[in-house]
């Protein structure tokens, strides 16, 4: 889970969550007729962290506060290799593109034997899964650089990354090899170079509210995420 220290406590956003709000900001770039297959796509992005369960897993820190997943413990092989094969339920495209996602947050750490392992057999599994389908690897590539960029601008968002004083921040390269930036100026906030078809576009995602700073066991922390207040969070892109 994502969470935000706040005034009065914590805020606590579910990667479900995320990945929901990376699924709207997909729904609103302007593909022109380069669409193919736009909702499976989607549907990637919208279950890509669906391997994160916050209310299964040990979810606090040794101070016994919630833990945030930068901190968090890493899943175990067993994990992976489950995610992705749960992802080919839903076609082999989404399957493709999780498989590809799990490849790029794991590749820094091929030194481990099992991990090199799962690298190599996903890698094979990606291979299959085009030509199968009938998929070049840079439609492929271009497809998950697109994942990746909704992904990274709902991080933004979740984290409150975004810069004060108009200052950009850079998101990452579109589909289209582009560099594209975010920043606010005069409480509106922009992407450059505009990548929506429409000038205006509002996402929306549900947060959890927690008073309690502390909790002594994940039982607790678990029961007061159930009974806390939520709050509909809300962000409106508007073209420069």
């Amino acid at each position: 889970m994502i969470v935000n220290l706040q005034a009065n406590g914590w805020e606590i956003i579910y990667h479900r969550a995320h990945a929901l709000l990376a699924a709207q900001i997909a729904g609103f770039w302007n593909f022109g007729e380069g669409n193919h297959r736009l909702y499976e796509t989607i549907a990637a992005i919208a279950h890509h962290d669906d391997l994160e369960k916050e209310w299964e897993d040990d979810q606090l820190t040794k101070a016994g506060a919630p833990l945030d997943f930068s901190l968090e413990r890493e899943n175990s092989v067993d994990q992976l290799v489950r995610h992705a094969e749960e992802a080919l339920y839903k076609g082999r495209w989404v399957a493709m593109l999780i498989s590809m996602h799990l490849c790029f947050l794991n590749q820094g750490k091929q030194e481990d034997p099992e991990i090199a392992v799962f690298l190599k057999d996903q890698r094979q599994r990606q291979a299959q899964w085009r030509d199968q389908l009938g998929i070049k690897k840079d439609r492929a590539e271009r497809a998950y650089r697109f994942m990746r960029w909704c992904d990274r601008l709902s991080l933004i968002l979740c984290q409150r990354q975004i810069p004060m004083g108009g200052r950009k921040l850079e998101i990452t390269v579109g589909p289209d090899g582009q560099d594209y930036s975010i920043y606010q100026e005069s409480s509106q906030l922009h992407i450059t170079p505009w990548p929506f078809a429409a000038k205006e576009c509002e996402v929306t995602m549900d947060a959890v509210y927690l008073s309690q700073l502390q909790f002594k066991s994940n039982q607790e922390l678990t029961q007061a995420l159930k009974e806390a207040p939520r709050q509909v969070l809300s962000w409106t892109f508007t073209k420069a």
